[in-house]
């Protein structure tokens, strides 16, 4: 991939007439064809070097940065019936200071073997997402509409 198409997306195309004109110009001024045209296949064989140099250099990166991802995936396990907590990650929209990105308690109701997972709520509703945006759950069940703390003083 030439520097030219990393750049702009697209080929470079020569223009014939410049070409064409060179070569006038040359023999206009009484230079020797043959030297010049053993240049101008030397700088083509050049372009595609560097052409290739590029390539690789991309291919390189791309690795790398693969490399760089896949450390940042740690395996888990989870297992039906099992209680998690989902990651939001449409909050940043909304953001709060104090808000947890984290949503559940879910039910876990089935596992694919490429990390997927089903999640059930409390009404029934099922619903599959990525396994990186669960994590399991180590609370007790609460009903956060009905739960009261009292608090008073000692």
């Amino acid at each position: 991939m030439s520097p030219y198409k990393l750049v702009f997306g697209k080929a470079c195309h020569l223009p014939v007439e410049l070409e064409h004109k060179a070569y006038w110009a040359i023999k206009k001024l009484n230079l020797d064809l043959d030297a010049a045209g053993e240049k101008r296949v030397l700088q083509l064989n050049e372009l595609d070097e560097f052409r290739n140099q590029s390539y690789e250099n991309a291919k390189l990166y791309k690795e790398k940065t693969k490399q760089w991802h896949d450390k940042k995936i740690h395996p888990r396990s989870f297992e039906v019936g099992q209680q998690v907590l989902l990651f939001n990650s449409r909050l940043k929209l909304f953001p709060g200071k104090l808000k947890s990105r984290w949503s559940g308690p879910f039910t876990i109701t089935q596992i694919s073997p490429f990390g997927a997972v089903e999640l059930e709520d409390k009404s029934g509703r099922r619903f599959k997402v990525n396994g990186q945006g669960v994590k399991q759950y180590w609370g007790e069940m609460v009903d956060r509409e009905k739960t009261t703390t009292l608090l008073s003083e000692s």
